[in-house]
């Protein structure tokens, strides 16, 4: 286990388990991981959808808990998951626990939101979600990768696809909304889930030696959002519509992040793009590519 104990330190993070696939640990505070949880959240609602009504070829849901037992934590999967009205979880524990000694295999227990750490299903023998699978996948070669898929039982691991909701709660959400403004050629709500002044101001401090003052940003900006509108108008909005999309985030500061957006086309061609996003006013508003 070489390669994992280079990256998350000489803990050992492979446990045997008779019966049961190994366990895979690593650190909460990895910053891989806790974007993969992170992720689990935001995108719950699709998974919710999907154990109300499942979609073709959904033949397995699961979905991850953290379950503390005083001092010990320990993330274990529950099988047969359903939701009441107030949205608590339910489940099934599908593996003998480790760590902790308050829930045993077998057992139904329910979670509240907050203690949710992934999701998965398995739809025509693909992983759909399983965060936190994928990163501890990602940083996994040779000998260690080819242990871990056999753990797999044969479930097939392509990029994914995300599942986040179209609003300004997240950089990855002001990314989708603004893309559901272009599949619709709604210029207005495109306008709106852009802030020119903050990218005028990212552009100059980038680009000039002057001194950069509030009027100078404003003349900018406007010169940007005309830019945009002529090129929109000339060109056409881009199309999503069919567009499979993955995201990974780049934190520049707790207001700032810079987002690569995967998109993945129906004829299997794949294309990139990394976007400026900032928060303001509690919202977070989509502004120029980064070169």
């Amino acid at each position: 286990m070489g390669l994992l104990n280079k990256l998350f330190g000489n803990k050992k993070k492979v446990r045997k388990r008779k019966g049961n696939p190994d366990v895979y640990d690593m650190p909460n505070e990895n910053e891989r991981m806790n974007w993969a949880m992170e992720k689990s959240r935001l995108t719950l609602h699709y998974f919710k959808e999907c154990v109300k009504t499942p979609k073709d070829g959904q033949q397995y849901f699961s979905i991850k808990a953290r379950i503390e037992d005083n001092e010990k934590t320990e993330h274990i999967w529950l099988m047969e998951p359903d939701f009441d009205n107030e949205s608590n979880i339910y489940g099934i524990v599908g593996n003998e626990p480790i760590d902790v000694k308050n829930v045993t295999i077998d057992e139904k227990i329910g979670i509240s939101f907050d203690y949710v750490s992934d999701w998965m299903i398995i739809e025509n023998g693909r992983l759909i979600g399983g965060y936190t699978i994928r990163a501890i996948r990602d940083v996994l070669t040779g000998s260690e990768l080819e242990n871990f898929d056999k753990n797999l039982g044969g479930m097939s691991i392509d990029e994914g696809e995300d599942y986040f909701l179209a609003n300004f709660e997240t950089p990855e959400g002001a990314i989708l909304s603004l893309e559901e403004a272009y599949d619709n050629d709604d210029l207005e709500t495109a306008i709106n889930c852009k802030d020119f002044n903050k990218e005028a101001e990212f552009m100059l401090k980038k680009t000039v030696q002057i001194e950069i003052d509030k009027e100078l940003i404003n003349k900018t900006a406007e010169v940007l959002k005309l830019s945009f509108m002529q090129n929109m108008n000339e060109h056409g909005m881009p199309k999503f519509k069919g567009i499979k999309r993955a995201f990974k985030r780049q934190k520049i500061s707790d207001e700032h992040y810079i987002i690569t957006e995967t998109c993945y086309y129906p004829d299997g061609g794949k294309s990139s793009e990394r976007h400026n996003t900032f928060k303001i006013e509690n919202e977070w508003k989509v502004l120029g590519l980064v070169e």
